[in-house]
């Protein structure tokens, strides 16, 4: 389970993308459109995370009941 730095790296690379449709979107002046942007953003994140969080649940109970 050696975990890489590329996850991180992919959501930072998300949430930078995400910040800067979300502003040029408001700037243009399609504000709902920009919070659709964000929404969808953040969707895909958690989806992300949870992920990553499942693997970890998976490990710690792989460690505490000694099964593999």
């Amino acid at each position: 389970m050696p975990y890489n730095v590329d996850a991180i790296f992919q959501i930072a690379g998300i949430g930078i993308i995400v910040a800067m449709l979300h502003t040029v979107l408001k700037q243009m002046g399609k504000e709902d459109y920009a919070h659709w942007v964000t929404l969808i953003g953040f969707v895909v994140v958690l989806f992300m995370v949870v992920v990553y969080v499942e693997d970890l649940f998976q490990t710690i109970k792989n460690v505490f009941l000694f099964s593999s």
